[in-house]
């Protein structure tokens, strides 16, 4: 089989066969198939779809790709669930929600990608920790997971790499957004992470790779279709995402809003309904708890009482991290050299952004990749991240840069200006939550 014919087929609207998916995934995983091949399938499955019987195929063959973990034999007392993000700006609900599910009796095993686009990567951010070890091998995970209740790490070699490698591809030749794509690569990894259950945060808005509820829904159905043909229950929640989630966008940066949530600090309104909503759904998921209000108030109390930032402070610890990071977050983060505010010409409020183009200025800041191989900028991003809604002049900024340098400052400067509109009139609240979605 020569797999120019399999791009061929897919260019010109073919269904492919099993063969031709498993071909793929073992050149993929070998890496016999060349990386410009690998682009050119991916932009023909972006340009001409997939069947959901494709995607089912695509999904189990990636997700056999290398191990796939069994929990039966660690002993655990609750259920193995797991939240995925489709990616959005300043989406930290990661590093909440894995400690505060965790608190509330479920095990987490989170396996985390890089940041796509615009989008900023889990794995990326958590790299942000001194210490932290995002790579710790499977037996090691295993045993974090066991003892504290989560970890949060990248994905290994062992699990998924057909997934790997097409991921890391598909962020640099724009080919994200593809519908069948983005299902198989959430749910291979979820497979092969041995879940019992599975929660989905479906982003929507300008700054998602679903803009309109429309490709939102349409993504929902995909994932909580595919999963249920392969035996994991999942939920989804559909979210918004026409501006930041919370205060901050930037690797380290987000961490610090993370830990001071978890401190009681600081929880920015809508971060708080997107963190406690799909940690509610992960233990009615995960069924130890049977209705939304009872698994809410677990949560709560999990959070108000500490459980939740003792865990991850325990969990950091395991994986090598400072064992006082909760308590001296900010001694440990990395600080950028440059700090501007950005404020508006004319006071008034803040009525719509372009978020996508925010995370175009994390990116360019440095924070983000251009290139397949670019090394981050941990430290830089936006910090004071006014919301939708509030008040902003020449006293009252709409964000404020942390940067490398002056000139880099003021290039993001001009970006975050463009991408704000402000205006006299106070636009009307918008839901953090728009939709559940359940099998």
């Amino acid at each position: 089989m020569l797999f120019t014919d399999v791009i061929r087929r897919k260019r010109d609207g073919h269904t492919l066969t099993p063969g031709e998916i498993d071909y793929f995934v073992r050149g993929l995983t070998d890496g016999s198939i060349p990386a410009e091949q690998v682009s050119a399938m991916a932009m023909a499955i972006f340009l001409k779809s997939m069947t959901v019987e494709e995607a089912g195929l695509l999904t189990m063959a990636m997700s056999r790709s290398g191990t796939v973990l069994d929990w039966s034999d660690v002993g655990l007392d609750g259920p193995v669930v797991d939240k995925h993000s489709t990616g959005g700006v300043g989406d930290k609900v990661s590093f909440l929600l894995a400690p505060l599910a965790a608190a509330c009796g479920c095990y987490v095993p989170m396996i985390s990608g890089r940041g796509l686009g615009h989008t900023g990567g889990t794995l990326d951010k958590i790299g942000s920790i001194p210490g932290y070890d995002p790579l710790p091998g499977l037996d090691r995970f295993r045993e974090v997971v066991r003892s504290v209740g989560c970890a949060i790490i990248g994905q290994t070699s062992e699990l998924a790499p057909a997934d790997r490698r097409f991921y890391a591809i598909r962020d640099v030749t724009g080919t994200v957004e593809s519908v069948p794509l983005i299902t198989a690569s959430i749910l291979s990894k979820k497979i092969a992470a041995g879940l019992t259950a599975l929660v989905m945060d479906v982003k929507c808005g300008n700054g998602a790779f679903m803009p309109t509820l429309d490709r939102a829904m349409k993504l929902t159905r995909s994932i909580i279709g595919t999963a249920q043909s392969s035996g994991l229950t999942t939920h989804a929640l559909i979210t918004d995402m026409n501006e930041t989630l919370g205060h901050t966008a930037g690797n380290a940066l987000e961490i610090g809003e993370s830990m001071a949530y978890l401190r009681g600090e600081d929880r920015e309104p809508r971060l708080h309904d997107v963190v406690v909503g799909l940690t509610a759904q992960m233990l009615i998921a995960g069924e130890l708890e049977s209705d939304d209000d009872a698994a809410r108030s677990r949560v709560i109390d999990a959070l108000e009482s500490g459980r939740a930032a003792e865990t991850f402070g325990r969990m950091v610890a395991a994986l090598g991290g400072p064992a006082d990071f909760v308590e001296r977050y900010e001694h440990y983060l990395p600080r950028a050299g440059v700090e501007l505010a950005v404020t508006p010409r004319s006071a008034g409020y803040l009525q719509a952004v372009d978020c996508f183009q925010v995370g175009n200025t994390v990116v360019e800041l440095g924070g983000g990749r251009q290139t397949l191989d670019d090394t981050l900028d941990l430290a830089v991003g936006l910090s004071h991240i006014a919301p939708i809604g509030s008040e902003v002049g020449p006293d009252r900024p709409l964000a404020i840069i942390h940067a490398a340098s002056e000139p880099a400052a003021e290039h993001a400067e001009q970006l975050l200006s463009a991408a704000c509109t402000v205006g006299k009139d106070k636009p009307a609240n918008r839901p953090a939550v728009i939709d559940r979605q359940l099998p």
